[in-house]
């Protein structure tokens, strides 16, 4: 494994709420020195670094403060969480419109005098067509424009079949891939806990596993998002750590396997848009793209999810 300098610096794009708690979550993380938060409201930016100031004595040492565009120049990461925002009811792809101008209008200029070795993630809705506008209007290479993806949906995943199994979700490891909204794909056939297959060990400890049980989770897992904007307005908690989490494995340079939404080039003959398969992080953004050994029901679904997304592009004649 490598292990490149440490040099910490993020700049994260839109303090709202995702935007002010990966601040938060990245402050206590302990990875980076400097944290610029920068936002068209500037008054709502200050005041989010005023109040995380107010706590730098309890954590490891780090710079929170009021950024301009030229902070993006020098970042390792330029997290992007600035975008209209998601409303009760709203699916992640109504979100598109909205977004895409807002994109096209704010990436040049981050980007403008961006350092050659800066990574762009992107976690603002809908993650993966913004990452594929991100990456089409920075004319960066695209292993250094990478989205959130179904980082969170493999985490709520892995959360649920813990409780299911009643183990730590630490010991769960099973992914969702696919377009990180309503057409993702939760991975039945490689799920496994300590090297035993999800139903396997279902067997073993006398619990369910039928096609009933798994429906149910899976829409568990798609529906979380929405049941919590339902019952407080927006969903930042878990996104803004897992967020970080991503940051970590960037600037630490970790080489980790993480579902990020990156670009397809073949895999599982997908090409030319952004989804979520596993990919190794590190100081480079994505290293390279796993393909798994999908059951032919998951290759449907993901070769559904991606026209999913594909229609959406071509609507737009990106």
């Amino acid at each position: 494994m490598s292990t490149g300098r440490i040099k910490g610096k993020v700049a994260i794009v839109g303090t709202g709420d995702v935007g002010a708690t990966t601040a938060f979550a990245l402050m206590n993380s302990g990875t980076v020195s400097e944290i610029a938060l920068i936002d068209i409201d500037r008054e709502k930016a200050e005041g989010e670094a005023m109040d995380l100031s107010h706590g730098v004595g309890f954590v490891k040492p780090v710079d929170v403060y009021v950024g301009d565009w030229e902070d993006c120049w020098d970042a390792d990461v330029v997290v992007i969480t600035a975008g209209a925002s998601q409303k009760p009811g709203e699916t992640r792809l109504e979100l598109l419109e909205r977004n895409v101008e807002i994109f096209k209008d704010m990436v040049p200029k981050i980007t403008e005098r961006i350092a050659p070795e800066t990574v762009l993630l992107v976690v603002t809705n809908p993650v993966d067509i913004l990452s594929y506008v991100t990456w089409k209007v920075s004319d960066l290479p695209y292993e250094r424009v990478i989205g959130s993806g179904t980082t969170l949906d493999t985490a709520r995943f892995k959360q649920v079949l813990g409780e299911h199994c009643d183990v730590a979700t630490k010991n769960v490891h099973a992914y969702v891939i696919g377009e990180h909204g309503d057409s993702e794909v939760p991975l039945w056939s490689t799920a496994h806990l300590a090297g035993i297959p999800f139903d396997e060990y279902c067997e073993l400890t006398a619990r369910s596993h039928d096609d009933e049980l798994k429906t149910d989770i899976a829409e568990q897992v798609r529906g979380a998002a929405y049941e919590i904007i339902e019952k407080k307005g927006a969903t930042y908690y878990a996104i803004g750590m897992a967020t970080t989490d991503i940051i970590d494995a960037l600037i630490r340079d970790e080489d980790t396997i993480m579902t990020v939404s990156t670009l397809m080039q073949g895999q599982h003959d997908l090409e030319d848009l952004y989804i979520s398969l596993p990919c190794v992080v590190n100081r480079r953004g994505v290293r390279n793209v796993l393909e798994l050994n999908l059951s032919a029901d998951e290759r449907d679904q993901l070769t559904a999810s991606a026209e999913t997304l594909r229609d959406k592009i071509e609507q737009l004649g990106i």
